[in-house]
């Protein structure tokens, strides 16, 4: 056979590989394309549902939907082509030139309730009123523990109500940590006044504040401002400050339990506490 395929110029493997095949072998590269209608509807029901969703976030909902009903997974490369080719992916965005500071520091932490980070947000609603969310998050499991809003200033009122309600939710009602948890924040005066600091350290916190100019530092709360704003408020209806409420609380719930996070491996952050659990 060597000879032979010196002589022809074709590979020895690949000939070797064809001798051995069954009569019955077809090349499946020539089977018929899947007809993508199916898809395409689901898909477009589901891109007009969560407009700011990329293909990957889109493929993960596909997964979920499809894992609950015992289908077989659709591959993400195929979700990518049949967006692609109907028109369903998100418009590149302008790239921004990156920041020449350098972080090395980790926000992320390997186990839940190890470190929490908290930071706010604020937006207008359609009649002028603004309203500021200042919210707790995990930086194991991405989930948004506790929130409030006002129509008035940061306070350290709301920073105090957000701690408690992130550990009465967590440990089941305590008013304290089972162990101590860091609090990672920036330096607002809201976070850093002696009330808050000796309030956090009562309940089991250990505050932690980020160096001055380094929004990276609590970059885990940033990223999370980001999404909120882009993936809910940007298209939530807001008329007034009590239609914006209740449509936030709609979207915190979101998030903690639809919100395919990439870190998480695109389940979202109760997905990834009960996984966790239920190996614990």
């Amino acid at each position: 056979m060597k000879t032979v395929c010196e002589v022809l110029g074709v590979s020895r493997s690949n000939l070797a590989v064809k001798s051995k095949r069954p009569a019955e072998w077809v090349d499946q590269r020539k089977t018929p394309a899947l007809d993508d209608m199916p898809l395409v509807t689901e898909l477009r029901g589901l891109v007009a549902e969560l407009p700011t969703y990329g293909y990957r976030r889109v493929w993960a909902l596909l997964r979920r939907s499809w894992d609950a009903q015992a289908q077989p997974r659709v591959n993400a490369k195929r979700v990518y082509r049949v967006m692609r080719t109907y028109g369903l992916l998100l418009e590149r965005q302008p790239c921004h030139a990156r920041s020449a500071r350098r972080h090395d520091g980790k926000v992320a932490v390997e186990r839940s309730n190890a470190r929490w980070c908290s930071d706010g947000f604020e937006f207008r609603c359609d009649d002028g009123a603004p309203l500021r969310v200042v919210f707790a998050l995990d930086c194991c499991d991405r989930e948004a523990m506790s929130w409030v809003a006002s129509t008035g200033g940061y306070t350290g009122d709301m920073v105090r109500d957000v701690m408690l309600q992130a550990v009465e939710n967590r440990f089941h009602g305590a008013l304290k940590t089972d162990n101590e948890i860091e609090w990672l924040s920036d330096n607002g005066s809201c976070y850093i006044a002696d009330e808050t600091l000796t309030f956090s350290r009562a309940i089991g916190l250990k505050p932690v504040t980020t160096p001055v100019r380094s929004p990276q530092s609590n970059g885990m709360a940033e990223s999370f401002v980001k999404t909120m704003k882009r993936d809910y408020v940007s298209w939530m209806p807001k008329p007034d400050a009590r239609t914006a409420l209740q449509n936030l609380a709609i979207a915190f719930d979101h998030y903690n339990e639809s919100h395919p996070h990439s870190a998480l491996k695109y389940r979202s952050p109760r997905e990834f506490r009960q996984q966790a659990n239920s190996l614990t």
